[in-house]
């Protein structure tokens, strides 16, 4: 017999294609059962009773660990059991759902969140990630360069203001800004909300128009405001708010982006029309 044969119709190149060939069908099989690990089975739109899942199955509870030493447990099944608070819009599965209430605090469409754990994302040290600039030690400020938000005033998408500045939340980690703290004008609300830097727009005050009065737009003589055009001035009111005031948790921040990202749907009866 030739080198590497193991019998006359069988040799060592073709025994080591074949393992190559059921050990990759493997890794296929695993790879497609491990992306089901959330989200499946799928909901049927027809019955509460069909589950909706395909080849192969989804796999079992998993447990990961965290690097705090906690654990967690990932199981079969969707585990978010919060009510929709929508409804079909038509009688036939897959139909568009259509808010029954108020999309942007109910978590519907565009202003859905995750269920996200309900505490601070930190650092490699442990310490919360996302804080207000007032408590750093060092590190963190504004170049004297660039316009300083703090103490402008924050102008919505209906043109008038929602609020004034009063601090910048910035993350420790990636060494930039992430919300503005802005304290809701009194004829709105009595609250302080936090508003995600990237649907914020730091810009010089617009020009005065014919007849109008620019006093309100220069606020202490400063040329500059904030934009905030994915909301309108009273929608500040219903913000989500954060249980601690130098802190946020993950969920809160998936609630407040959410929010004010959903805006830019449902902040207005003619942001859901078509454009044509």
């Amino acid at each position: 017999m030739p080198t590497g044969a193991i019998t006359e119709y069988m040799d060592v190149a073709q025994v080591t294609l074949y393992v190559f060939w059921f050990f990759f069908a493997g890794l296929v099989y695993y790879l497609h059962r491990e992306n089901k690990r959330e989200g499946y089975p799928l909901e049927s739109d027809r019955s509460p009773h069909i589950t909706v899942q395909g080849f192969p199955p989804a796999p079992g509870p998993k447990q990961f660990l965290t690097a705090d030493g906690g654990a967690i447990i990932i199981a079969n099944g969707n585990p978010d059991t919060r009510e929709v608070h929508a409804k079909p819009c038509n009688p036939f599965p897959g139909s568009p759902l259509e808010p029954t209430g108020n999309p942007m605090i109910d978590g519907v469409g565009p202003a859905s969140w995750a269920q996200r754990a309900d505490e601070p994302d930190v650092t490699m040290d442990g310490i919360p990630r996302i804080v207000p600039m007032r408590i750093t030690s060092h590190g963190f400020g504004v170049p004297s360069r660039d316009p300083d938000p703090r103490g402008m005033p924050v102008f919505a998408a209906d043109g008038k203001v929602a609020g004034t500045v009063r601090d910048i939340w910035v993350d420790r980690s990636e060494a930039m800004p992430r919300y503005l703290e802005v304290e809701v004008s009194s004829d709105i609300a009595n609250r302080t909300v936090l508003v995600p830097m990237f649907l914020a727009k730091v810009a010089r005050a617009a020009k005065a128009k014919a007849g109008a009065d620019l006093g309100e737009r220069m606020i202490d003589g400063r040329p500059f405001e904030v934009r905030v055009v994915s909301v309108m001035s009273h929608h500040f009111a219903d913000a989500p708010l954060t249980r601690n005031a130098e802190s946020v948790t993950r969920l809160e921040e998936d609630r407040i982006m959410a929010y004010f990202g959903g805006g830019h749907f449902y902040a207005s009866e003619e942001r859901r029309e078509a454009f044509l």
